[in-house]
Formats: structure tokens, C-alpha cells, sequence
């Protein structure tokens, strides 16, 4: 993981063979291919941003949603590499998409019970403002710490849970 947040995107099985100092062939024992390797990393992503996202759900109401969106976007920033790959690719069981215990489940539960049977569209709408916002700090077209991201984020979980007087000014600096 730590390669890919360094920026090394031709990541051979026989490279980190060599990194590793064990024998050529012995990653073929546990992955098929590279491909596989791969998916393996994308799943421990996943994990650790369902962990992060565990822990910031232990604030109460929009506090957890807005603690939630802050600890996905610091997933991002400090795992760039692991978070592109995460996202890239075709679907698979591991993408945090509904159904099953995933870092997606987190957030739709706050969601839910926020906004009830509603919860649903609003978990599809939280998911990509905090994506969205994360793509942009990584690549380079929000600056990350001038607090239009954070600004933004508050407005919507203001919007999202009717609290409009909480809603902060959201134009960039």
C-alpha cells in the first residue's frame, strides 16, 4: 500500500517479490495474477475506510455524518494511491456499494437514521459529495486545507438533516 501512495503505479508481482526478499514465484501462491493482488489491496482499503468510518460514527446525529464525511476525505489524502485503486476497475464484491457490511453500510445507517425511509437516495447523494470532494483535493483542484471542502460538507449535512441556520458560507476563500 504503501508503494502506491508513494506514486508507484507499475507495481509488478515479481517487484514486490523482490521488495519482500522472498522468491520470485512466491506471490503465484497466493495470487493468480496481479489483477488479483490487487483486488486483495482494494479490500484492505475498504476495510481500514470502514474502520475510520466506524470511528467517526461515534459522535451523535449530523455530527457522525460530518465526522464521517471529514474521516473519508482524510482516508483519501493520506492514502492516494490505495484510494484510486480502490475506485478504479470494474464493480466487484468489495466496492462499497449497498447491501453487505461495507464502508458504504456505515454511512447509509447514519443516513438512515437521519432521514428515515429516505435514507437511501441521501446515502447515494452523501457518498458522492464526499467523493466528489476527496477527487478533487487529490487532484490538486480544491486545496485542502483553505476550508471550502469542509464548508461544503457542513452544508450539506445541514441541508441533508433540514438545519439551515447550521449551514456554514460555502464559497471558497
Amino acid at each position: 500500500m504503501a508503494r502506491l501512495d508513494a506514486g508507484d503505479h507499475a507495481i509488478s508481482l515479481r517487484g514486490l517479490a523482490r521488495a519482500a526478499g522472498v522468491s520470485a514465484m512466491a506471490p503465484y501462491r497466493h495470487f493468480a495474477d496481479k489483477a488479483a493482488l490487487m483486488e486483495a489491496v482494494a479490500e484492505e482499503g475498504f476495510a481500514i475506510l470502514r474502520a475510520d468510518l466506524i470511528a467517526a460514527d461515534r459522535a451523535e446525529g449530523a455530527a457522525a455524518l460530518l465526522a464521517q464525511g471529514r474521516a473519508y476525505i482524510a482516508f483519501a489524502r493520506q492514502r492516494p494511491g490505495l484510494f484510486r485503486l480502490m475506485f478504479a476497475g470494474p464493480i466487484s464484491a468489495t466496492k462499497p456499494l449497498p447491501g453487505g457490511d461495507n464502508a458504504f453500510t456505515v454511512l447509509a445507517d447514519r443516513v438512515k437514521s437521519l432521514r428515515g425511509d429516505a435514507g437511501s437516495a441521501g446515502a447515494v447523494a452523501a457518498w458522492g459529495i464526499v467523493h466528489g470532494l476527496a477527487m478533487l483535493i487529490l487532484d490538486g483542484r480544491l486545496a485542502p486545507d483553505d476550508g471550502a471542502a469542509d464548508a461544503a460538507l457542513s452544508l450539506f449535512v445541514a441541508d441533508l438533516v433540514g438545519d439551515a441556520a447550521a449551514a456554514p458560507d460555502a464559497r471558497p476563500g
